[in-house]
């Protein structure tokens, strides 16, 4: 079996100073309409789809330790491979279907948080909606990316709420622990939803294009080349990303089992089993758990919503700006790369104004699950193609064991996208 390159050496560093793309992307994998998800799925079924987090952490692991070493040895993002290397049509209908479903994600995250600070400071709930978007767009088009990558990693702090609240809920662990480690699943239609609502949500599109990203704009943070063009420091990378991976990818599940066994323990067990929305999952928490829950619950909703939403708009400018080869990333200034931050603007802005329009915000995350779901399969499938590719990869195509897990992964989700259009 391959391994990897153990060329170079380089100096110890902590597990703070390797953490990076792979901690931020996992984080923002639990955005807000995700903790939706996840709470109904632990008030609907209690423990008993918590195994679904114990199967989803490699599969997700495989595919985003894929993605981000493109981006390290290549020095190009996602789509700009796929630009350069298959055919323009699958590439824009990626690209389209990628930004469709990163508005309406945004437009539910952005939501959800200006419900969540309501539930706290009084105050309308759309002017809040307004406000973090307005937040999110300034920070992210006018901070320094080294600072602002710096912010980034703190805000998954934010996650522990969710590790709180679980202490304060009276959980039964045992029931807790069968439902991790035993599968129960029934072939009808709550739990297929349910199945499908789940792995659509933690394994989505806009992550393999935002962390594949981040890697390039590491390189330029740090001013090094490309793994292909300096091979020699190759082994410390590919470790340093592996590490970062695993631990993101595994802090992002452990959150969501925490909050399936939150509301399981909380909500399913009083008789609470639909939640239509984060926000609602918070309030009801309240009388059942106390105003701790509640208040952690909540907070840990804008906090996720501040690291997500700035992920989903960036992941869409990388997209977009290198499927039309403009000037990209979050280190330029914004003079030098108006269309990238432009895209940005509008991403995030429009998310703010589909709260405008009456849309049922359920209805909405349906129907981005629905684009999210048809577009990770094919656009995975490509993914593994670029990385096993000797012409795009030079020698650090991906390893035997690497490619297993990806196309494992793969391979689930196109079950599941026929199971979500045929089930």
């Amino acid at each position: 079996m391959a391994t990897e390159p153990e060329i170079g050496t380089s100096e110890p560093r902590s597990l703070l100073t390797v953490l990076g793309p792979g901690l931020v992307t996992g984080a923002a994998d639990d955005d807000p309409s995700g903790i939706g998800t996840y709470s109904q799925v632990g008030a609907q079924f209690g423990y008993g789809m918590a195994w679904t987090m114990l199967f989803g952490f490699p599969l997700l692991a495989s595919i985003q330790a894929i993605c981000a070493r493109i981006g390290a040895t290549t020095g190009r993002g996602i789509a700009h491979n796929l630009r350069r290397h298959y055919h323009p049509a699958l590439l824009r209908t990626m690209v389209m279907l990628l930004l469709i479903a990163n508005v309406i994600n945004l437009g539910a995250d952005l939501g959800a948080m200006g419900a969540a600070l309501a539930l706290l400071v009084p105050g309308p709930a759309l002017a809040f909606t307004v406000m973090f978007g307005i937040v999110s767009v300034t920070a992210e088009v006018f901070i320094a990316y080294t600072r602002y990558a710096r912010i980034l990693k703190w805000t998954t702090l934010s996650l522990f709420s969710y590790v709180a609240v679980v202490f304060v809920a009276g959980v039964d662990w045992g029931a807790a622990l069968r439902g991790i480690v035993i599968p129960s699943f029934a072939f009808d239609k709550d739990h297929t939803m349910a199945l499908v609502a789940v792995f659509g949500t933690t394994i989505s599109p806009y992550l393999f294009f935002w962390q594949a990203g981040q890697e390039v704009e590491e390189q330029h943070r740090r001013h090094t080349k490309p793994l292909c063009i300096a091979p020699r420091t190759a082994g410390p990378e590919l470790r340093r990303i592996r590490t970062d991976t695993l631990v993101g990818m595994g802090f992002s599940h452990l959150t969501a089992l925490f909050i399936i066994i939150a509301t399981a323990a909380t909500l399913h067990a009083h008789g609470v089993n639909d939640v239509t929305s984060a926000a609602q999952a918070a309030e009801a928490l309240r009388p059942i758990a106390g105003n701790l829950a509640f208040a952690l619950f909540a907070v840990g909703i804008i906090g996720t919503g501040l690291l997500a939403v700035p992920v989903l708009a960036g992941s869409a400018a990388y997209a977009v700006s290198e499927t039309f080869r403009w000037t990209e990333g979050l280190d330029r200034k914004p003079r030098e790369a108006k269309a990238f931050y432009g895209v940005i603007a509008v991403a995030t802005l429009g998310g703010v104004a589909l709260n405008f329009t009456g849309i049922d915000p359920m209805r909405a995350l349906y129907w981005a699950a629905v684009v999210n779901g048809l577009l990770a399969p094919p656009l995975m499938v490509v993914t593994m193609m670029i990385a096993r590719n000797p012409r795009i990869m030079g020698r650090l195509t991906i390893p035997p064991r690497l490619a297993f897990g990806g196309w494992l992964s793969t391979a689930v989700m196109w079950a599941i996208a026929l199971l979500f259009l045929f089930g």
